[in-house]
């Protein structure tokens, strides 16, 4: 399978993420579908300075990262770095953003729980002066 941040079509179960949830561009992977469990898990990864908007999870979420530098922030929290091998337990609807460094790929899993309850509640896109301050 080709790399999906490299090739500007998407592959087999690869798309990008929604413009209206995201700035710059993302590539999502639903590596675990509907189910039995009602667990989700998406293999995501932002290109440099993409991100997604501030949004929350009616059941919460676990993010795991695989690959590269970025930031997930709370709101009313300063940003986390997240590196490879960092993991964010988000507790139900907490709102928060999470993204890629200006200089660096991001990836990581988001693993969503009881996805019945709903997957996510999506708000406004975080601003370049929310992103800059993420960087501090």
């Amino acid at each position: 399978m080709s790399n999906p941040v490299n090739n500007a079509q998407t592959t087999a179960g690869t798309k990008r993420g929604p413009a209206e949830y995201f700035t710059g561009t993302a590539w999502v992977t639903m590596l675990v579908g509907e189910n039995p469990t009602n667990c989700t898990v998406g293999d995501v990864t932002f290109e440099p300075g993409a991100r997604n908007n501030w949004h929350s999870h009616p059941a919460g979420q676990l993010l795991v990262v695989t690959a590269g530098r970025g930031y997930y922030q709370e709101k009313g929290q300063p940003a986390r770095l997240l590196r490879a091998g960092d993991a964010v337990s988000i507790a139900p609807g907490v709102v928060h953003w999470h993204g890629a460094a200006p200089d660096s790929l991001f990836t990581h899993l988001a693993i969503n729980p009881n996805v019945g309850q709903g997957v996510a509640d999506w708000l406004a896109p975080v601003t370049d002066e929310e992103y800059r301050a993420a960087q501090k």
